[in-house]
């Protein structure tokens, strides 16, 4: 092979080269144009997604002051509203939401009460009504004074361990060590956090537990707590109601509702307190669908006084 053949082949295998350089760089570049793309559209659908949920809030706002409006000392589950689906028709979508009673559940947060600007005190008869709640759902009676007082001692503001909570100690000696909260629970999943909650026994309490934003126990409403929720109605009365007694006068209950609380322990034969006739809180679950996006929001709405407003928002599924 002469000089000027040699000189040629290795032009060629250069260009080959660069041809081969070229076209990875190519590939490259279209695959990170598609990927910019197909990101630009997901932001712009999940944009467009959660201006859905907030009209849908808004719709759910309404439907809640209309509800308080025609009988504002009084809520029942008159006209099939609860957990009852609306939508909201979007282009290229749905949202659907649902409203419930947000009140029926055991407010974690009302076990203190608060004796200064966000200082607060363990309030020992909401621990005893905690207790009670979790031997009726069946757990073991030491477990639940453990977990009750660790819930307490995980709000409280004070250094004081009471009898079966858990305070600093008790977390700093753990392998992966933290401290309490000193103060309110932002939501219900911070009782994961303390001491003797196993993830299995979290589960079991989820459904009956809520994080509301006031330091004061959750009133159930007879008049919009189911039978199945039978056990938050049967903490309320004396150790002798059973959850079957207080279910089997949920089943008897009137179409509108009885008109104040005393109506209800009577059906139950037994004497209680902290139950209400008129809903204050209300949960609210939205379900979204565009294009090929899916977002789920639930949120709280604070129906103390009219007209309602949205305390709390969560995005993605409640923990």
């Amino acid at each position: 092979m002469t000089p000027a053949e040699r000189e040629r082949g290795a032009a060629l295998l250069t260009v080959l080269l660069l041809v081969a350089v070229i076209s990875v760089m190519a590939t490259a570049g279209l695959e990170r144009l598609r990927l910019a793309t197909r990101l630009g559209g997901n932001a712009v659908q999940v944009g467009q997604a959660r201006a859905y949920a907030q009209a849908a809030e808004a719709l759910a706002l309404s439907r809640v002051d209309a509800l308080l409006g025609v009988s504002p000392d009084r809520v029942s589950l008159a006209g099939d509203w609860s957990g009852r689906p609306f939508g909201l028709p979007v282009p290229d979508g749905i949202a659907t939401a649902r409203v419930t009673d947000g009140g029926n559940c055991f407010n974690l947060n009302g076990l203190v009460t608060p004796v200064g600007p966000g200082v607060y005190a363990t309030n020992p008869g909401q621990r005893v009504q905690f207790t009670r709640l979790l031997r009726l759902l069946g757990v073991p009676g030491q477990t639940a004074e453990q977990v009750a007082g660790g819930a307490a001692d995980w709000i409280d503001t004070d250094a004081d361990q009471q009898p079966s909570g858990a305070e600093d100690p008790i977390y700093l000696a753990q392998s992966v060590p933290y401290r309490t909260a000193g103060t309110l629970m932002t939501d219900r999943s911070e009782l994961r956090a303390v001491a003797g909650v196993t993830p299995e026994l979290y589960a079991q309490l989820r459904p009956w537990l809520c994080a509301l934003p006031r330091a004061e126990p959750a009133e159930i409403n007879v008049n919009t707590v189911t039978p199945e929720q039978a056990a938050l109605l049967a903490m309320l009365g004396p150790e002798t109601l059973s959850v079957e007694a207080t279910r089997a006068a949920l089943l008897r209950r009137p179409p509108q509702g009885w008109v104040d609380p005393s109506t209800f322990w009577s059906a139950a034969g037994a004497i209680g307190s902290g139950a209400a006739v008129r809903s204050q809180w209300f949960a609210l679950r939205i379900d979204v669908t565009v294009g090929r996006t899916q977002m789920s929001e639930t949120a709280l709405i604070d129906a103390t006084r009219l007209p309602a407003r949205l305390v709390a928002r969560q995005w993605g599924e409640d923990l």
